[in-house]
């Protein structure tokens, strides 16, 4: 496969999560062996939590509300649902740059780059992952969370990737202690919240172009 070619996929109806996962986890064989190319898959799921490899019992507060999946990715508890885009990131970054710290420095970049062109400035944390927006009209010392990351790599293939908040129910997220940050100071929000209603096409076009900035 071209080591320039990065095919990119966008779903138009949700995704259950179990397929989403087999997919994947094919595609990072295929793109390891070089008998498929890298891979964008921009989707939403059905309303679902899962847990990552850092997940406690504890911060599952309603355990009943939507199915549970456990998971390879890294992180802590997080909840995926329509109005949420998935951006699933599937790179050989044995051809990139295999440094872990580097991509996911990278996407970070990469969010913050394409809230940057609605007008949203995110901000990243070393102690709190993810992308995260002040919120001054709640308070002085108020963050929330935009877009939560969470990858797992096999053999220098990235797989997982980041949950992008456009228009979800936010309430789902008061389910669970979302990334295990129990803190009244730091929230979940969107951008419909934040006040930005956008066509998410407009958003999957950003994301693509934004993408050639940070894995050219």
């Amino acid at each position: 496969m071209s080591k320039n070619f990065v095919e990119w996929k966008i779903e138009n109806k949700p995704i259950p999560y179990e397929k989403a996962l087999s997919f994947m986890e094919k595609r990072v064989d295929d793109i390891r062996k070089g008998i498929k190319p890298e891979m964008i898959w921009i989707l939403e799921h059905p309303d679902l939590y899962t847990a990552g490899t850092s997940a406690q019992q504890k911060d599952l507060l309603e355990p009943s509300k939507f199915p549970v999946f456990k998971t390879g990715r890294g992180g802590q508890y997080t909840y995926h649902g329509p109005g949420q885009r998935i951006i699933y990131v599937m790179l050989n970054l044995s051809e990139r740059n295999p440094d872990i710290r580097w991509f996911v420095s990278q996407l970070e970049k990469w969010i913050i780059e394409t809230l940057k062109e609605f007008g949203i400035q995110g901000l990243c944390h070393p102690e709190r992952i993810g992308i995260w927006v002040k919120r001054p009209d709640k308070g002085m010392g108020y963050e929330d969370k935009i877009a939560a990351l969470g990858i797992r790599i096999r053999k220098w293939v990235s797989f997982h990737g980041i949950a992008l908040n456009i228009n979800p129910n936010l309430e789902n997220f008061s389910a669970i202690v979302p990334c295990g940050i129990n803190n009244p100071f730091y929230g979940v929000t969107s951008f419909v919240d934040l006040g930005y209603k956008l066509d998410v096409n407009i958003i999957d076009q950003t994301l693509r172009k934004k993408f050639l900035n940070f894995f050219n």
